[in-house]
């Protein structure tokens, strides 16, 4: 693919809004919420990741991953997780988000289950806020990049397994649950 449409920010609402998504596996899953926003959609689009601090004994150290985290007993619903690990993570408010909707529900190999929510952020990364124990930097993921690897690695119409599942950013690659959301975004909205 040499070159990728603009994206549509109306198409991708209504698709997200009638699609049904991977659902959830059930109570015995740990829960967390993620957020995948995009940045400059009409322009030169960009995901919004984080690359996790290099933290001795932290499971996710060295990692990209999408703003997020686990559900505390506060949170009355899985997207005020969302919202609140984005502004703890990032410092982006809620009322920076044109949020669009729920991605689905995503298992990770540590039994944790990870609702995906997706929105669009107008925000600049030179505005996002993190706290460097938690949080190395901010990785902003080249949609036409990801769209290119997408279909470089023949992953259109299948789902890869953990090991194959890899996309690589600058000098990282993305695997494992944040992977398989990027897979899935991909193949809902640009393939």
């Amino acid at each position: 693919m040499s070159a990728m449409a603009p994206f549509d920010v109306t198409a991708a609402r209504e698709r997200i809004c009638s699609t049904e998504h991977p659902d959830s596996a059930g109570e015995h899953l740990k829960k967390a919420s993620v957020f995948m926003l995009l940045r400059s959609p009409e322009t030169s689009p960009t995901i919004l990741a984080i690359l996790k601090a290099d933290n001795k004994g932290y499971p996710w150290a060295n990692q990209v991953a999408l703003p997020g985290g686990h559900q505390d007993p506060v949170d009355f619903s899985p997207l005020a997780t969302a919202y609140r690990e984005l502004e703890e993570e990032t410092g982006i408010l809620s009322s920076e988000v044109d949020y669009i909707g729920s991605l689905g529900h995503f298992q990770t190999i540590n039994s944790t289950e990870i609702e995906a929510f997706f929105g669009i952020w107008e925000g600049d990364e030179e505005e996002v806020v993190y706290d460097a124990s938690e949080i190395a930097r901010i990785v902003m993921i080249p949609l036409k990049n990801l769209v290119k690897t997408h279909h470089e690695k023949a992953y259109t119409g299948r789902v890869p397994g953990w090991e194959e599942l890899l996309y690589p950013v600058e000098d990282m690659t993305v695997w494992g649950a944040t992977a398989r959301i990027l897979h899935y975004f991909t193949e809902l909205l640009l393939v």
